[in-house]
């Protein structure tokens, strides 16, 4: 059995667009004032054509409709896209869509139709549940109409999920724990809870470079918030099944546990990534990044990447690890040493066990919540090994 059926198959589709760009962001989002809609349908379109002639006799397990903000596509190009992903691969039985989406009045005024064209989990974005921290991260909506945005979407899907970012500036320990409460009271069965990050190229970054990014938490603070975000989740029966996100059983998403457990996926759409097993090769492939430079490429009948890596077995192996131990669940140990021909270091899984780092039960290596907060540092020791 070829190693990628270990972790199923599935479809990222990159909707590049958003209203405005968010401070914090380092995804690749743009905007724009005017944008033809039918062109990208095309587009898509072609593109899914295009890899269904690589990926003949496979289950699609999941799509997902990342961005950018694809809430803010059109319904009927929705409906056109999952039309010919439904006409091109047969589905799995637990077949998961899921669509990311702002909490603005507009946009939840689409999600009847996103429903009637085959989406059956929304992800929102709504970051913080204080006005004042929505201004100060850019976001367009107020606290009242991310609670009207989320009312819509529960009353027309039965999976919502919606994201929050904690350790932003001037938040205490007292201001997280009121918040992530508040949260957990509306929250159906997930949450993506993400603790605030300052990336290269965004201008968070430009302003904490300049010294002008006041208030961030120590790195004491912050991990005092990571520590009461377990606690209070577990406590409302939504653990933690990835380093952050939590859910109630059976109500992870599918989707990501694709990445994380290392299936393949198709990346479509401008800068989008995937992995793509061929022929008993696997690729990593990234698409050209600017939304005019690839929607050209297509429309000319050109592919368009930037590049198809062949990922050799201690590429892939490495990769299992960086994305397999950020799960609760952990990684199969013999699958690593099937993938890159060599069982881990004894030696150094018994370290780590020694310092409570990490915890292997039969065939699973998993970190331990001690881990969790050092995971940079644990894979510094297994990954690459010799």
């Amino acid at each position: 059995m070829e190693d990628w059926r270990n972790g199923g198959f599935g479809l990222y589709l990159h909707w590049p667009f958003c209203q405005s760009k968010c401070p914090y962001c380092d995804f690749n989002s743009h905007v724009a004032a005017k944008i033809d809609q039918k062109s990208w349908a095309a587009a898509y379109l072609t593109e899914l054509d295009r890899y269904a002639e690589l990926t003949p006799n496979r289950t699609l397990d999941s799509v997902f409709f990342g961005g950018g903000t694809p809430s803010l596509m059109d319904p009927d190009v929705v409906d056109s896209i999952m039309s010919r992903i439904r006409a091109l691969w047969p589905v799995s039985n637990q077949f998961e869509v899921t669509l990311e989406a702002n909490p603005s009045s507009v946009e939840a005024g689409r999600f009847a139709g996103y429903r009637d064209a085959g989406i059956n989990r929304v992800s929102m974005g709504v970051q913080a549940l204080n006005d004042a921290d929505l201004k100060a991260l850019g976001r367009l909506h107020s606290v009242s109409e991310a609670k009207a945005a989320f009312d819509i979407a529960r009353s027309v899907f039965d999976r919502v999920s919606f994201d929050l970012i904690y350790a932003r500036q001037h938040q205490t320990l007292d201001d997280w724990r009121a918040e992530l409460t508040e949260a957990l009271s509306m929250a159906i069965d997930h949450l993506s809870l993400y603790q605030l990050t300052i990336e290269d190229g965004t201008a968070f970054g430009a302003r904490h470079a300049a010294d002008g990014l006041h208030g961030l938490p120590s790195d004491d603070r912050a991990v005092d918030m990571f520590e009461l975000t377990q606690e209070l989740c577990s406590v409302a029966s939504l653990p933690a099944y990835e380093v952050s996100n939590h859910a109630a059983p059976d109500a992870q998403s599918r989707h990501n546990l694709i990445y994380w457990r290392g299936g393949d996926y198709l990346g479509i759409g401008p800068g989008a990534h995937g992995r793509l097993t061929l022929d008993g090769t696997r690729y990593a492939t990234e698409a050209l990044k600017q939304p005019g430079a690839w929607l050209d490429a297509v429309k000319k009948g050109a592919v368009p990447e930037v590049s198809r890596e062949t990922l050799n077995a201690q590429d892939h192996a490495d990769e299992m690890l960086l994305m397999g131990l950020r799960l609760s669940e952990g990684i199969s140990l013999s699958r690593i040493k099937a993938v890159q021909k060599r069982p881990l270091s004894t030696s150094k899984l018994c370290e780590l066990q020694e310092l409570d780092l990490i915890q292997i039960d039969g065939d699973r290596l998993a970190t331990t919540l001690p881990g969790r907060m050092v995971l940079n540092g644990i894979l510094r020791e297994l990954v690459g090994e010799d």
